[in-house]
């Protein structure tokens, strides 16, 4: 299969097997081989992995056929909030990893999907990925889109790189925000020290805005409207904890303690909207917060 990925300017910079890995939903050794493979190329010249963007330029990427997938199928319950033939919407619970990695061999979202879905599935995310457009934190939860086939799987794609495909979270944050809206526009990339880490920086990092509005004021904390315009990993948490306000629960951007009766962070993909890619037509999302996130939240109102 065949495609071809256009870098925008504000990707001057970034290192060629960084952006396809963000923008074909790869690991980043797996882009790393598509390079290696030759399978990358730019008017028609192979590129190096360690190739950095200028900007403007458009490459064409082979992809080869997915081999049969070795990650197994299992009967693992879901919260289905869209099905049809080409697209599939999850509610994934806190604590789901979406895709088998280190440490993670299953039990993850990609299985359960296998096992729903059968082969009713996209191949453009590898043997591992299969299906999965965007990805969303392991104590994360709500709503994530799945394509069922490969047509279907570059328009989302597409939507997700031009931000036509709009994702809003709702998130209870640490003190109290003094304004009741504002836009933080800082880049992200890697921590400059710990490598499993995103920070808010200068060198390597890209573009990353995530616009916020408070829904309602507690003491001691504050719940939170969140609505990406970029969707860098871990974008919502970085952003928030580099304001002064981390999320609660989060363990790795806020406090190390864990807050009992979370499971993970409170935070909650409450919104999803795309253009369907068969019929053209806007299609919106919602699903409830968690039980144990409306569970604090009437902790909070408690304590007045």
């Amino acid at each position: 299969m065949i495609s071809t990925l256009t870098a925008k300017t504000e990707d001057a910079g970034v290192r060629l097997d960084s952006f396809l890995a963000e923008q074909l939903t790869i690991s980043r050794s797996a882009a790393a081989r598509l390079l290696e493979e030759g399978l990358v190329t730019l008017d028609g010249r192979p590129l190096p992995k360690n190739y950095r963007l200028t900007g403007g330029e458009t490459f064409t990427v082979e992809q080869p056929e997915p081999a049969d997938t070795t990650v197994t199928a299992q009967d693992i319950p879901l919260d289905v909030v869209y099905e049809d033939e080409d697209v599939i919407v999850v509610n994934k619970p806190a604590g789901m990893v979406v895709h088998p990695a280190p440490g993670h061999p299953d039990g993850t979202l990609v299985n359960a999907l296998l096992h729903h879905c059968g082969d009713s599935l996209s191949g453009i995310g590898g043997e591992k990925r299969p299906g999965i457009v965007h990805r969303i934190d392991r104590d994360t939860s709500g709503l994530i889109i799945a394509a069922k086939n490969d047509a279907a799987h570059l328009a989302l794609s597409a939507q997700l790189a031009d931000h036509t495909l709009a994702r809003t979270y709702e998130c209870l944050v640490t003190g109290g925000l003094h304004q009741d809206s504002g836009t933080v526009d800082a880049p992200i990339g890697r921590h400059p020290t710990d490598r499993k880490k995103m920070a808010v920086t200068q060198k390597n990092g890209r573009t990353a805005v995530t616009h916020w509005e408070v829904i309602v004021r507690y003491s001691g904390a504050t719940h939170v409207r969140c609505r990406l315009e970029t969707g860098r990993t871990h974008q919502i948490r970085v952003h928030m904890a580099y304001i002064g306000h981390p999320i609660l629960g989060d363990t790795v951007y806020g406090a190390k303690k864990p807050v009992p009766g979370l499971t993970g962070q409170c935070l909650h993909a409450v919104g999803l909207r795309f253009i369907h890619p068969r019929t053209g037509e806007p299609v919106e999302l919602s699903c409830p917060l968690p039980a144990e996130f409306q569970a604090y939240l009437c902790k909070l109102e408690r304590r007045g």
